[in-house]
């Protein structure tokens, strides 16, 4: 094992088992005129969702809260057709002002694909952030790829360097990972300028907030939050409480950090475009992550 290059590696965010979208853009904002906002309550849009998740939470659907809209704005995605799209129009018909539904040609799948990072049987996939958990060091990782392997290298072939303690996907997708072997896990994310971006701690994602992302499929490049709380209905099930944003991502970057300054906000779950003509990329937030594996950062 070439311990000078790990450093680098595993901070930063890891690379690929990704949740992307390989086609056009998914996003929650569309090229054609705005709605006008509505005067909706917090609760009348929670219960909006409410809604929409008992009768419209078909693959390739996702939707959030528009703050400025106050309204749920419902993407759904070239799959969707006939009686599926039928009855996605149906319930957000049934919300009235309420909600609103945006075409999209993306497909939202799952995808193993990606860069240098980690390795697992078969896959391959990206480390987000080094945490410790009881005093042992271990890695944050997206779940569906912790759901695809049990132990990790950081070579093809190479020996193992850690065991996945935990996975959740879907429902949530964060997966934690032990570290096996004698690799360095030093708590920063590679810029891939010849520097990394020391982190200290985890922080909940604003609307709004200016964010970078860093991957080994497109390296790093940054964008701004524009939703919490978002769901996507992915094939393999329902994730719940995303981050939304409109930074660009590619097949390999997912797993991997989303990060303002010194404070970890996201895990690359999925998204959507390309960093050519741009896109929209999900984030399971980890301050969710760090409460429900007992790990903590640094």
């Amino acid at each position: 094992m070439n311990h000078s290059r790990i450093p680098g590696r595993r901070a930063a965010l890891a690379v690929a088992g990704a949740v992307v979208l390989t086609t056009a853009s998914l996003t929650l904002q569309s090229a054609q005129a705005a709605p006008a906002p509505s005067t909706a309550s917090a609760a009348e849009l929670a219960s909006a969702r409410a809604e929409l998740n008992a009768r419209a939470a078909v693959p390739g659907t996702a939707w959030a809260v528009d703050p400025k809209l106050r309204k749920v704005v419902v993407t759904v995605d070239s799959t969707v057709k006939g009686a599926r799209l039928d009855q996605v129009r149906k319930a957000v018909a049934d919300l009235g002002d309420k909600a609103t539904i945006k075409r999209a040609a993306g497909v939202l799948r799952p995808l193993v694909a990606g860069g240098d990072a980690i390795w697992g049987s078969g896959v391959r996939c990206s480390l987000g952030f080094n945490v410790t958990k009881d005093g042992q060091p271990y890695f944050l990782t997206a779940g569906h790829c912790g759901k695809a392997s049990g132990d990790w290298s950081d070579s093809q072939g190479g020996g193992s360097i850690g065991s996945t303690e935990t996975a959740e996907f879907p429902g949530h997708d964060y997966a934690i990972v032990r570290y096996t072997g004698s690799a360095d896990h030093p708590s920063s994310v590679d810029l891939y300028n010849g520097g990394q971006q020391n982190i200290a701690k985890a922080g909940e994602a604003r609307v709004g907030e200016r964010v970078q992302r860093s991957g080994s499929t497109t390296q790093v490049h940054e964008g701004q939050v524009t939703a919490l709380n978002v769901t996507v209905n992915y094939q393999e099930g329902q994730v719940d409480g995303l981050i939304g944003t409109n930074v660009c991502a590619e097949p390999g970057d997912s797993g991997g950090a989303l990060f303002d300054g010194d404070t970890a906000l996201g895990l690359t779950s999925g998204g959507s475009g390309d960093c050519s003509s741009g896109g929209e990329t999900f984030f399971q937030p980890v301050p969710a992550a760090l409460q429900a594996t007992g790990a903590q950062l640094p």
